[in-house]
């Protein structure tokens, strides 16, 4: 079970570095042409999708190496990431797909949590 898990975690960590890479390189305005990404973001909502891009990032490193601090980053920073779109904050922009990959995540990350939690109950049964 834990070789499976394992693999879990990898996955998921691949698709965090994907969504940090792709918020990566909005903030460097890759399909902007001469446009600033400032410009375009907000000075608000550049320094909330740099936060959220970081975080990704770091969380996705984490997680390959299965430290539990990555799937607590990518909880928080995605969570809150979440909440501020929800209610509707003007400076945090995404697309219906980067909104689906994100509440991926974070159900994928409480689902390796029940994962977590049962193996430790099976260690502790036997």
């Amino acid at each position: 079970m834990e070789f499976a898990s394992g693999r879990y975690v990898r996955v998921v960590a691949i698709i965090a570095l994907l969504l940090g890479l792709n918020d990566a390189s909005r903030l460097l305005g890759v399909q902007l042409g001469a446009t600033s990404p400032i410009a375009v973001l907000g000075v608000t909502g550049f320094v909330y999708l740099s936060v959220f891009a970081l975080a990704l990032l770091f969380a996705s490193v984490g997680l390959w190496i299965k430290a539990s601090w990555g799937a607590v980053l990518l909880v928080a920073a995605t969570s809150m990431e979440l909440a501020l779109y929800f209610s509707g904050h003007k400076d945090v922009q995404m697309t219906l797909f980067g909104l689906g990959v994100r509440l991926v995540l974070v159900l994928s990350i409480l689902v390796l949590f029940v994962i977590a939690v049962r193996q430790r109950r099976a260690r502790v049964h036997d």
